[in-house]
């Protein structure tokens, strides 16, 4: 969004009204289906009390249905940020308010029920039946559900639903043997718990838990069950469409076995003729439609032609009786091919294959090549059938779809989201020692393991009472890839605070003008960078690099300590507050892929680690260092608000402890010998991690438990010699949540402003409105850049100017203390640092360059001195001093 893109002002009256203006957060993609929808809305402090009903008017002011529920509340027992769900029509363009109505509306019965052995499902349109034991996930589904809601009077479409794994056995391989050709063991999943998570009006989440045994073994205490899963299903009254949220965790040791396949399964009755048995494969850009037994054979007659065309379509060909030319027709199709299966496979993010064969005895018959499949298959019969959709399908590869048993009675119809035609897994490190001088590794303890990693899919069921149309499926494709969803205008989101303080785009100066175009060309460069360097992958993808290397002309993908960013200075940041700002898509898409991988890949679910996440590396679970900054909370809040989303809520619980595992896993071990202290903990990056963690704790629950322990590490703080400014480094009670100073300058200061924390503390200073915490937080922004004489004189020579650098990191303390105390001079000091002074950490203006042809493998275009750390903390810099002291901004000169 340049500066002529820019529509929104920073002014606002929303805080005085009592409506909220909702729209779609991608009319480019609109799709005209009517969706499900989930959304989250924020309010001012004091807005909206917990008790008040909310009601959903279109366009033309009539209401619509809609299911409420808070999210977070603000200190004063307010709601914060509200949940919202709804199946809304003629999604596309039309816009919506949530406004406050005059009384709660009657209340609706939910379609979930319970007993001992099954959850079900009875909604308008389908029926599902979900087990809380034994192997099948999903014991059925119907469709067009009869009012006296029995399952006798629906139509089944699909049953048995499972997952698939496979698994590599490499404890017996020669070293040095491919994996591909080890032997392999399948896996099912086995239910250990299934709950109903949400069971309103309108939306209902279903999730089960469980591990993976092989095939024909029961789950039982002490069994050896393996790579435990999680899997949400999202249900709305009147919609066909599921959600379906699988989340794999990885519990093994990479040189012992390897996951092969990880797939999700369906059984559905087939009937009726071959010829009217469907496959559908989204394609790159249109579908590859066939059936079982298609109706070419060596010539098509022309009498034949519009039967055939309509098969094509997935309309059901009747043949007429009394035409005997067309009866001899039909006779020769019984001795045409039955082709019973059918896959796609993406093995790389540039290239399918579909294929198909009549039996298991016969070869695999190549139908076609391709770049990128959009994630979307269906299959059926005359009885109905199932669209499968997998989000980020190619992107995330090897991904791919099978169906087999097509002409039979019962086909089954699996998504993969690791496809067994691809090698297995790899998770070893990239080497067998850790590189701290070469490669900024940053310990020499080789911690490189994937034991408690997680990744998250996205997917969508569909039922069908017949083959869809093209542009039906083409609708769905759509929606599974761009999740219908509505957003506020980004006056509200900065209006509300409940991000705490930004800017919205300004260009009423020059100078303002180029600071917002040099925003725009970042975060696009970096878009342009993924498809570019192919970021792409079931593990990386949502990821970027952190340095490059020039000579090369690649990012130093091999070189340990800057390859994936895995967080680093706070991407993630950058990328929610660039979106927010601005409500462009592209960015919220960029972020979304981002959060989704680091909040699953990048930090531990369980384990000795579990609450901390990897530094940067090769690998993103390969680093030694395992820190609590790389998963904080507040990294993944914002997709979480706006979105509802359940598993990003439960990643959040689960990190809420995340200062514990320090005392197993010192942050500072290798400065600081044990002593009397349970663990170290830095102000910044470790302890404002914390904060950060049980700040959502305190916002979504209202935990006395974690209010205290952040005002127990501020008090501390408070009570230390010369407050922010001293340590960094303190003893650490994760029991009390109280830091104990044990000296000045014992670590590197800009570790305190880079990841994060000045965010987190300027935030809990509004929000527990505490002026003494505020005023240290100035003081440390004033402080932060002084000459050493000036350090030492201030404090008594206590601080001496030992390891404060990067100036550019300490902008947003610097705008803050210029706003606090009126010091203009401090703000255009700040401002420099942003814009002119060019010695360290600087950004100037890109000048994209097309690397020597010959001098790699392909074309490709380069910014050589760019690197993740400074485009990330300069922009987030940036776009939060224009909120603060963008008055003071005279020119940037880049």
């Amino acid at each position: 969004m340049n500066c002529d893109q820019i529509e929104i002002s920073a002014a606002s009256g929303i805080k005085e009204g009592q409506s909220v203006s909702l729209k779609w957060l991608d009319p480019g993609h609109a799709s005209g289906l009517t969706a499900g929808v989930t959304w989250g809305v924020p309010w001012h402090r004091g807005q909206l009390a917990r008790d008040e009903p909310l009601e959903l008017l279109d366009e033309q002011g009539l209401q619509q249905p809609v299911q409420s529920w808070p999210l977070a509340y603000w200190p004063d027992g307010s709601v914060k940020w509200t949940a919202h769900a709804a199946q809304l029509p003629n999604y596309g363009h039309e816009r919506f308010t949530l406004c406050k109505a005059a009384k709660q509306a009657a209340a609706s019965a939910s379609f979930v029920s319970e007993d001992d052995q099954y959850i079900s499902i009875h909604s308008d349109v389908l029926a599902c039946k979900i087990a809380k034991q034994g192997d099948i996930l999903v014991t059925s589904l119907a469709l067009n559900l009869a009012a006296s809601q029995s399952d006798n009077t629906a139509r089944p479409i699909a049953q048995r639903g499972r997952l698939k794994l496979h698994v590599a056995d490499l404890s017996g391989a020669a070293a040095g043997s491919s994996r591909h050709t080890a032997s392999k063991q399948e896996y099912t999943g086995h239910i250990e718990q299934a709950c109903i998570e949400n069971a309103g009006p309108l939306r209902a989440v279903i999730v089960i838990k469980g591990r993976h045994m092989p095939i024909g073994e029961k789950l039982q205490i002490g069994s050896a069950g393996l790579i435990p899963f999680t899997v949400r299903l999202i249900f709305y009254r009147s919609s066909a469409t599921i959600g379906l949220k699988h989340t794999l965790f990885y519990d093994g040791d990479p040189a012992q076995h390897a996951i092969a396949a990880v797939g999700i399964c369906f059984d559905l009755p087939m009937q009726g003729e071959l010829y009217n048995r469907h496959i559908r494969f989204a394609g790159d850009t249109g579908w590859f439609s066939e059936a079982a037994r298609g109706l070419m054979t060596a010539r098509l007659p022309d009498y034949i032609r519009d039967s055939y065309k309509r098969q094509l379509d997935g309309e059901f060909v009747e043949w007429d009786q009394a035409d005997e030319q067309v009866q001899r027709y039909r006779k020769l199709l019984d001795d045409a091919a039955i082709w019973n299966d059918f896959k796609l496979v993406q093995l790389s993010p540039d290239s399918y294959k579909i294929s198909k064969r009549t039996s298991e005895q016969a070869a695999w018959i190549r139908a076609l090549y391709g770049a990128r499949a959009r994630g979307m298959m269906y299959a059926g019969s005359e009885a109905g059938g199932i669209a499968f959709g997998l989000k980020h399908f190619w992107q995330q590869c090897p991904s791919g779809f099978e169906v087999r048993g097509l002409g039979s009675e019962q086909a089954e119809a699996t998504l993969w989201l690791w496809n067994p035609d691809g090698e297995p897994m790899d998770l070893r490190h990239y080497d067998t020692v850790t590189h701290v001088l070469s490669s900024y590794e940053g310990d020499d303890e080789l911690r490189s393991t994937p034991y408690g990693i997680a990744h998250t899919s996205d997917c969508i069921l569909h039922l069908a009472g017949q083959t869809p149309s093209l542009a039906e499926l083409e609708q769905l494709a759509r929606v599974c890839e761009y999740t219908p969803l509505l957003v506020c205008q980004p006056e509200r989101y900065a209006a509300s605070s409940v991000f705490g303080r930004y800017s919205l785009p300004d260009c009423s100066t020059a100078g303002h003008r180029e600071l917002e175009d040099m925003l725009e060309q970042l975060w696009r460069f970096y878009r342009d960078e993924v498809e570019q360097r192919k970021w792409y992958g079931f593990w990386d993808y949502g990821d970027v690099m952190h340095s490059y290397d020039p000579v090369r002309h690649t990012w130093k993908y091999d070189i340990g300590g800057c390859a994936w960013q895995n967080t680093e200075l706070v991407p993630n940041k950058w990328l929610w507050y660039s979106f927010l700002r601005t409500g462009q898509s592209e960015l919220f898409y960029m972020a979304e892929a981002m959060t989704r991988h680091t909040s699953e890949t990048d930090l531990y679910h369980f384990g000795p680690y579990q609450g901390l996440g990897s530094r940067h590396n090769v690998l993103h679970f390969g680093c030694g260092c395992k820190e609590a900054r790389i998963g904080m909370a507040t990294l993944h809040r914002f997709y979480f608000y706006l979105t509802a989303d359940e598993r990003v809520g439960e990643i959040m619980d689960e990190i809420k402890d995340a200062d514990y595992a320090t005392v197993a896993l010192d942050p500072m071990r290798a400065y600081f010998p044990k002593d009397e202290f349970p663990t170290h903990a830095r102000s910044g990056p470790d302890w404002s991690a914390f904060c950060a963690n049980w700040l959502v704790q305190w916002e979504r629950y209202e935990s006395q438990h974690y209010l205290d322990k952040i005002k127990a590490g501020i008090e501390s703080l408070k009570r230390s010699p010369h407050r922010l400014l001293g340590g960094p480094t303190y003893g650490y009670n994760p029991e009390t949540g109280e830091l104990s100073y044990i000296g000045h300058e014992n670590y590197d200061y800009h570790m305190i402003i880079c990841m994060g924390g000045p965010q987190v503390w300027i935030e809990l200073a509004d929000l527990l409105e505490d002026e003494e915490w505020a005023d240290m937080l100035a003081e440390l922004g004033e402080f932060y850049n002084l000459s050493a004489e000036e350090k030492s004189k201030r404090t008594n020579g206590a601080i001496v100017g030992k390891r404060w650098s990067i100036p550019m990191l300490s902008t947003l303390l610097m705008a803050y203390a210029a706003q606090r105390t009126g010091n203009k001079e401090l703000g255009k000091q700040a401002w420099s640092y942003l814009t002119t002074v060019t010695d360290h950490w600087q950004i100037s203006r890109l000048t994209p360059q097309q690397a020597p042809i010959l001098e790699y493998p392909h074309k490709v275009v380069e910014v050589e001195g760019l690197s993740t750390n400074t485009a990330s903390q300069w922009s987030l810099n940036v776009l939060m001093c224009k909120a603060y002291i963008g008055e003071l901004l005279q020119g940037a000169s880049l």
